[in-house]
């Protein structure tokens, strides 16, 4: 047995189990509905550490500001967010009620001047923000998943029965 293949096999042997893991790694799955334009939608955004490019698409468009139609690519890490959350809280099945996704420039100067709570720089406006909420639990649930898993900001909106999840700094309000 030469040396190279005494190396070749064992690297072989330690690749082996990683390798393994990577192929039995569960796709990732998000399910939404929009609330306003009543679309549903299901992806499988990522499948082990590639983000899958025709479902970020379809995100993107289902994300889009529905008012104007406009549409920004969304941060990959804010699916990831919403995913987390999905598990943490043990229901891999769960569909987001979705509210509020990309917001235009217009639409959220519209909001600001109409409503309270509108951020001028919110991360809306770039593809970072999602507001959701589930059909079934209550939204404290999802808030108190986001908080626990340490990433983004986190607003809760009781009375208004959603949460602002983003991948910004690390903050919350509302809790």
């Amino acid at each position: 047995m030469n040396r190279r293949y005494f190396l070749g096999a064992a690297l072989s042997a330690v690749a082996a189990p990683a390798f393994a893991k990577k192929q039995t790694e569960r796709p990732r799955v998000l399910a939404f509905h929009h609330l306003h334009t009543e679309e549903r939608i299901a992806v499988t955004y990522r499948v082990g550490d590639h983000y899958q490019r025709s479902a970020l698409q379809e995100v993107n468009h289902f994300f889009r500001d529905f008012r104007t139609g406009d549409q920004v690519a969304i941060d990959p890490q804010l699916l990831d967010l919403l995913y987390d959350v999905k598990i943490h809280l043990g229901d891999v099945d769960a569909r987001f009620d979705v509210l509020s996704g990309y917001r235009s420039p217009r639409t959220n100067k519209m909001l600001r001047e109409t409503s309270g709570g509108v951020a001028k720089n919110s991360l809306h406006l770039t593809g970072q923000a999602i507001d959701v909420r589930f059909p079934d639990l209550p939204t404290r649930y999802i808030r108190d998943a986001a908080i626990a898993l340490g990433r983004g900001g986190v607003g809760y909106y009781r009375r208004s029965d959603f949460v602002h999840l983003d991948t910004g700094s690390v903050r919350r309000w509302g809790a």
